[in-house]
């Protein structure tokens, strides 16, 4: 990921893609601990609010990666509250 931002940069379609993919495998991941799940959620709310801005509400990708982070919230919110769930 570092490399994808530092060379074609944070708003870039491939640098996007590769943040949603490491997203998504933390919070797959049926070891991901709170803290593992905690940094998926923000890795992609940063990811949505910055697909949004560079590619606008209407793209394909923004809904994606805002459908990946409704469901990694929900995983999320059922680890932290076991009992209610």
């Amino acid at each position: 990921m570092p490399v994808a931002r530092r060379v074609l940069g944070e708003g870039h379609q491939f640098t996007l893609l590769i943040r949603q993919n490491y997203a998504l495998a933390l919070y797959k991941d049926t070891g991901a601990t709170l803290d593992n799940l905690r940094e998926a959620v923000t890795t992609l709310e940063d990811s949505s609010r910055t697909a949004r801005r560079v590619l606008g509400g209407a793209h394909p990708d923004v809904a994606e990666v805002e459908k990946v982070l409704q469901d990694a919230r929900a995983d999320l919110l059922a680890r932290e509250t076991p009992g209610d769930a």
